[in-house]
């Protein structure tokens, strides 16, 4: 399976042409006091929880879109002006729209910005950017033929103290040979969730086909609408939700993005209810820089918390969303301790803005959410074969078993 690099997409100007200019046409000339009109795709919890930070950003959201009813009337309550769609082909016509806001299940993220970029639209979509390892090439030539910046929601690449701390011990060497990443997400509580009552039936305004899209048709089920998460068919489970967060982190940090092999193990141990992502994975990759990355996750109560450790010959670095710890070596060495100084889902928002304005790449340019996600995808493909993956990382390709 073959999966095209930076270098190659970058070369191939001929497909530039037409495509490009079509869909420039429909992006307007912007000033740097010009308010950005959005359209939001995906308006449940997360897509209006982003749809704020973008209105706190002085964007207007001139249009919504989603395949249930009752979240169009919650994102209207934020932004009683905008049109409502059911199709996001209908929304995309719109030439008001500069920005897509793509917030969907991940199992429609690929064909909704693949959509978005060749209409001419900058996007921002959330994270994991892709569902199988095979979309990410499609999204990344998607943006880069059509000339769209395009964020994907790893805010961490925005983070100020993020972004401290690998000027401080990564930029400068300080932690020496760096041997392993360690990372985890306990306890992650979306992934538990259960249908309130109102979803129990299905309801006249949800519009199920629409939703299961690209999928294979299997009857309403309010747990399969309500916690997809739980279902491969989806998304990721916790290793392409949570994962690829911090291995993004990891990635930012070491300046290596495409691991050389991977392996997993776990399983529904607990859940017994249906779902088919495991509620326990451990993932294990391998980087040619000579350094291992690993991931652990439990929904089982009695663990709790998420934090990235990246271990040195000279010292180690904890860091999660709330603060940054430098542990040197040596007896009696005193840590340093820093705690997070801005909103990093606020200030991603804003790079992705101050990007639509400059045409400069994103923090979280689309080619660094795809390789991410690539990270993770080859996670959940060792887990699901049962058998470790080997990866080259100059093709970007599995090798053959």
């Amino acid at each position: 399976m073959r999966l095209m690099s930076e270098t190659f997409l970058d070369r191939r100007h001929f497909l530039r042409g037409a495509s490009a200019v079509t869909a420039l046409s429909y992006s307007r000339v912007m000033g740097a006091n010009d308010r950005i009109q959005l359209g939001v795709i995906g308006c449940g919890d997360r897509g209006r929880y982003d749809m704020e930070n973008f209105q706190k950003a002085k964007s207007d959201v001139v249009a919504v879109c989603d395949i249930y009813g009752a979240q169009i009337d919650k994102a209207r309550e934020k932004a009683p002006n905008a049109k409502d769609f059911k199709d996001h082909r209908a929304l995309l016509e719109m030439k008001e729209v500069d920005v897509a806001l793509i917030a969907t299940p991940d199992h429609w993220h690929a064909q909704v910005a693949i959509d978005a970029l060749n209409a001419g639209k900058d996007v921002y979509v959330e994270k994991p950017l892709t569902r199988t390892i095979e979309e990410g090439p499609l999204i990344v030539k998607a943006a880069r033929v059509n000339e769209r910046v395009c964020q994907v929601g790893m805010q961490q690449r925005s983070g100020q103290h993020y972004l401290q701390a690998k000027r401080e011990y990564f930029d400068t060497g300080k932690l020496g040979k760096i041997t392993l990443a360690r990372t985890w997400w306990h306890g992650n509580g979306y992934h538990l969730r259960r249908a309130p009552e109102s979803l129990q039936t299905l309801p006249s305004n949800l519009d199920w086909a629409h939703f299961l899209g690209p999928l294979k048709w299997r009857d309403y089920d309010p747990q399969q609408y309500f916690n997809w998460r739980a279902y491969l068919d989806f998304g990721g489970g916790q290793v392409t939700d949570l994962f690829t967060h911090w291995i993004d982190v990891v990635h930012m940090f070491m300046g290596q993005e495409v691991p050389f092999s991977a392996s997993a193990a776990g399983g529904v141990y607990k859940y017994k209810d249906g779902r088919t992502a495991p509620d326990t994975i451990n993932v294990l990759l391998e980087y040619p820089t000579e350094f291992t990355a690993t991931f652990e996750a439990t929904l089982v109560p009695g663990i709790t918390g998420a934090a990235v450790e990246i271990c040195g010959t000279d010292g180690r670095l904890w860091i999660d969303r709330g603060r940054y710890e430098f542990h040197p070596v040596g007896r009696g060495a005193q840590p340093v301790i820093v705690k997070a100084f801005s909103k990093i889902d606020e200030d991603h928002v804003n790079n992705f803005l101050e990007c639509v304005r400059s045409r400069k790449r994103p923090n979280g340019d689309v080619l660094i959410g795809h390789r991410s996600a690539q990270a993770s995808h080859l996670g959940n493909i060792s887990y699901m074969q049962k058998r470790r993956i080997d990866f080259d990382p100059v093709r970007e390709e599995i090798l053959p078993f």
